[in-house]
């Protein structure tokens, strides 16, 4: 186990449209959006009906497997919608804020004194369970478990995310009494992981009582995936939580406020961001709310939450995901270009493999929309995913396997390992021009079902 990552592999996409780092506006939404499908693995179980009244704090669905597992409200207000989908699937609960919030009292905390059920049960009663993300599959953390540890990352490398010491920063205090908290969760410890480029900078070198990490590399070294691939990897029968250090931010707030408090610093990034910039707002908020920074008069931006090479497509009617703190906006790329690829010079073209002469240029930045510049065509072998992937798995097999259905060599390529996200790269790069992500969701998906 190392303290010191150097990471050889990895692949950072020179996009423009990074935030400045100012904050240029505070959101105050007239509707916010709870969406089940924020959270993997979850079958909701709706606790509130249309016009009813609820606090911050408030529970508002349960999981039908796991019913102490609670997810609540983010504001005050009330319940103006319950958005259903084929099937009667539940997509949304759609809450109207109201002008002066109110909030569930869990009371403050001491956690030095409280035991590892004391801390289970009021992450669980809060709504903030959630925040801890199972491996392998990237499910909702069992109560009963108890993980072999716990991984957090402190920065992110993905394109454009948002400045980790600008957002949260001034909450090392939260961030402290999260990881004394989640600490008793498990005898394994707390790895927490800094970027080797500031890490004698960065506010978060100062965090005790962790196995603390130092890495460096290029996109996707950020990913806590690849670094729990680095660190311990995960094998068959063992099971490792992570958290994000945004929400890490927010349990750190509920202990020492007795307050749930989801507000947050989001990013709006992207190439056809108006001054990009940040807002200071609350996860499920709208799109419109953020009207300001786009023209979609001609409809042809693609709104993301996210980042651009893992995101979700949520569209101009979409709301914020409850882990994100970045939007994307980016231009629906549907031209043709005649003879694109033949054209070497092109210096307005990004190739991650020397293709045009913009390799000229290693510091320019592009403004790449979603234009694919092709569609699928057959699956070339190629050493091209191991190039941008810092993991010791076999990728290219690994989704051969999960197109197959071949739990066995699923199971041997690496599928307890990884997580969509953490192939994201290997996506953008694919000369096959597949859906990786997808097919590894897939492969997850086939998993759980098999394997439960």
């Amino acid at each position: 186990m190392s303290n010191n990552i150097v990471l050889k592999r990895g692949l950072d996409i020179p996009i423009k449209g990074e935030a400045a780092r100012e904050t240029v506006k505070m959101i105050k939404p007239d509707i916010i959006a709870m969406k089940p499908t924020d959270f993997k693995g979850l079958t909701p179980r709706l606790l509130v009906r249309e016009g009813d009244k609820v606090l911050a704090g408030s529970p508002v669905m349960a999981d039908k497997n796991c019913p102490d597992i609670l997810f609540t409200s983010p504001v005050s207000g009330t319940v103006a919608e319950i958005v259903r989908g084929e099937k009667r699937k539940l997509l949304e609960v759609r809450i109207k804020v109201d002008a002066e919030q109110s909030y569930v009292d869990f009371g403050v905390k001491n956690v030095a004194s409280m035991s590892a059920d004391e801390v289970r049960c009021q992450l669980l009663k809060s709504g903030l369970w959630p925040a801890l993300i199972q491996r392998p599959y990237g499910i909702l953390a069992d109560p009963q478990l108890k993980p072999k540890a716990i991984f957090i990352s402190a920065f992110s490398t993905a394109p454009l995310a948002a400045d980790t010491d600008y957002v949260l920063g001034d909450s090392l205090a939260d961030v402290q009494t999260a990881v004394d908290a989640l600490a008793k969760l498990t005898d394994g410890g707390v790895h927490f992981s800094i970027s080797g480029s500031n890490c004698s900078s960065t506010p978060f070198h100062k965090v005790e009582h962790v196995i603390m990490h130092t890495v460096s590399g290029r996109h996707p070294a950020g990913n806590v995936g690849v670094q729990i691939s680095n660190i311990s990897p995960i094998r068959k029968g063992e099971t490792v939580w992570t958290v994000s250090l945004l929400m890490l931010a927010a349990i750190g707030k509920l202990f020492n406020t007795g307050k749930l408090n989801l507000s947050r610093k989001v990013a709006v990034t992207g190439p056809v961001a108006v001054n990009p910039a940040y807002v200071d707002a609350l996860p499920g908020i709208s799109m419109k709310d953020l009207a300001q920074f786009y023209d979609n008069s001609a409809g042809d931006v693609r709104f993301v939450s996210g980042d651009v090479l893992s995101g979700r497509n949520i569209g101009a009617e979409g709301f914020l995901g409850f882990f994100d703190n970045q939007v994307s906006l980016l231009h629906e790329g549907t031209e043709r270009e005649w003879f694109g690829w033949i054209k070497p010079f092109r210096f307005n073209q990004y190739s991650s493999q020397r293709s045009y002469f913009s390799w000229l240029c290693p510091k320019k930045r592009y403004s790449m929309d979603t234009n694919t510049h092709g569609g699928e065509r057959t699956f070339m072998m190629s050493d091209v995913y191991g190039k941008v992937l810092p993991m010791d798995i076999f990728p290219i097999y690994l989704v051969k396997a999960c197109l197959a259905g071949n739990l066995d060599d699923m199971e041997k390529f690496g599928i307890y390992e990884v997580l969509p996200e953490d192939l994201a790269t290997c996506e953008f790069v694919d000369p096959s021009k597949n859906d990786i992500q997808a097919i590894i969701e897939c492969g997850i998906d086939r998993m759980i079902k098999e394997m439960a």
